[in-house]
């Protein structure tokens, strides 16, 4: 894994996670770091979801649907978090 890859892990999950906790009440609470955390957490369950509903054309680097799916996923894991914590 190279270091632009790591970084823009790193951008388009904050990204992922402000929209997450924008959407799911109580989500405000989060830190920086944690808010990144989220969006890669969130990324790959909505990467795993994504890939058992449609797999990918053969040979394309990512998911159509990617970043919407990333979303859903940020989405689904801060509502988990919240149901633990409470």
């Amino acid at each position: 894994m190279g270091c632009f890859h790591l970084l823009w892990s790193l951008v388009v999950g904050f990204f992922v996670g402000l929209i997450a906790r924008a959407l799911v009440p109580g989500g405000d609470q989060m830190g920086f770091i944690l808010t990144i955390v989220l969006g890669i957490v969130g990324s790959v369950a909505g990467g795993f979801i994504g890939g058992l509903v449609s797999k990918p054309r053969e040979g394309s680097r990512f998911h159509p649907a990617g970043f919407l799916m990333s979303i859903v996923g940020a989405v689904v894991v801060l509502f988990l978090w919240n149901m633990l914590r409470h």
